[in-house]
């Protein structure tokens, strides 16, 4: 994928932070393969789950999946004994003796999906993700990509480790065409002083 057209980072704030977002498409065949890259070949150091008013849930992914999966639209990533989720990627027509409405199709089906990065107050990124959106606008997933300023026990670590910007590299090349950017290794952080 590396080789499409660069796809255009466009500068946003959000929510009162300044981000810097790359739209991804959102055909079930590109979103599978993205999922399946960072599941299957990039789970370890990744939080996931849905940021809505109200609540954030930052759940660590806890191995390597015991199975991805495609059903109905539907994309299941299961753990085994570490649980499961199931994330509308495409169509759900539902069962055939009772399809769903095209109202509740739209709702479902992803609208948006995109990586950012936020900056600080300084204009440097120091944090790094995904996240999906459906029909109705909101949020079905963010994923926070491994972040140099907080280690595995989830704490504010002493001295940035900026190698753990390798799968955001990796998702910035392979996914939007992009190379590595100098800027992603000029934050301090979330300590000040």
């Amino acid at each position: 994928m590396a080789d499409a057209k660069q796809i255009p980072m466009a500068q946003v704030v959000n929510q009162g932070r300044t981000e810097h977002v790359w739209s991804l498409p959102v055909a079930e065949t590109f979103l599978e393969t993205f999922f399946r890259d960072l599941f299957d070949n990039h789970y370890e150091g990744l939080t996931f789950g849905p940021i809505v008013q109200g609540a954030a849930y930052e759940l660590r992914v806890p191995g390597a999946a015991k199975s991805i999966t495609m059903m109905d639209g539907y994309l299941t990533v299961h753990w085994g004994t570490g649980g499961h989720f199931h994330l509308c990627i495409g169509t759900n027509y539902g069962p055939k003796s009772k399809p769903n409405p095209p109202e509740l199709i739209a709702q479902r089906r992803p609208s948006r999906a995109e990586i950012y990065r936020s900056l600080d107050k300084e204009g440097y990124p120091n944090s790094w993700g995904f996240r999906m959106f459906n029909g109705s606008g909101e949020q079905q997933i963010t994923i926070f990509f491994p972040n140099p300023f907080i280690t595995l026990a989830d704490e504010l670590a002493d001295e940035a480790d900026f190698s753990k910007l390798s799968l955001w590299e990796h998702v910035l090349k392979t996914y939007t065409g992009h190379d590595p950017d100098p800027i992603d290794r000029k934050s301090k952080g979330f300590r000040h002083g």
